[in-house]
């Protein structure tokens, strides 16, 4: 009995149902729903002029009445142009032209080289001394002078310093030692050329002080400047 009142209810339940749905016109608009295709994606019109972006002012706008008439300011990169080195206040030097570079013959580099270790054999040996060839990287271009690693290992410091290199007429310039690349940077640049060293002289380097070199210098092409010819070997 009770089995038969739960279909009875249930029949009526889903009557309502059906009558809401006919009175709502539901079935109907499902049916038309499920029929109908989707539509396809508006496509864009052949000849549509693009849109026109204008160059948006990025100039800051000056809300102050103090600096709303003044020239808005201008900013751009600083560039090196305006942090140029300043030039040496002892020496006036021009840029060597590196295309017109002259470099010794062999025989001309081992015979500078031989004198310069004669010089070195006449020296006093209870103070430490070194010969060192030019190359075209100590007296052009970079200008750097590497110097030998067990010497200054031995006889030098083991933090950068300044190093006084002298001349034979006595006078005196300053370099920069480094010392964990052993070798002399600022200030060998004008040593180099106040003396006109050139690819091929040998110099004797004699650490008279522990900051200080008594330099001698051997020409690959003779001493006087009128000997100093590529074509001259003597």
């Amino acid at each position: 009995m009770a089995k038969s009142t739960y279909e009875e209810m249930r029949r009526k339940r889903l009557e309502e149902n059906k009558k809401r749905m006919e009175d709502l016109n539901l079935s109907k608009l499902a049916q038309t729903l499920k029929n109908s295709s989707p539509k396809p994606s508006p496509m864009k019109k052949p000849g549509t002029p693009r849109m026109v972006r204008h160059q948006v002012d990025l100039a800051i706008v000056r809300r102050s009445s103090r600096v709303a008439n003044k020239p808005a300011p201008v900013y751009k990169e600083v560039t090196n142009e305006f942090f140029e080195r300043p030039r040496s206040r002892i020496f006036n030097y021009k840029r060597r032209d590196l295309s017109n570079r002259v470099y010794a013959s062999d025989e001309a580099r081992e015979y500078a080289a031989q004198k310069a270790e004669e010089l070195q054999s006449s020296l006093d040996p209870n103070i430490p001394s070194f010969v060192k060839p030019m190359l075209q990287s100590h007296v052009t271009g970079g200008f750097w002078l590497g110097l030998p690693n067990q010497f200054c290992k031995a006889n030098l410091s083991k933090r950068d310093e300044r190093i006084i290199l002298e001349d034979e007429n006595d006078e005196e310039y300053e370099t920069l030692f480094l010392a964990q690349k052993t070798g002399l940077s600022a200030g060998w640049r004008g040593f180099a050329i106040a003396h006109e060293l050139v690819d091929g002289d040998a110099l004797v380097f004699q650490l008279v002080k522990p900051t200080k070199f008594k330099v001698y210098i051997i020409r690959v092409y003779g001493s006087d400047k009128a000997d100093r010819s590529p074509d001259s070997t003597n």
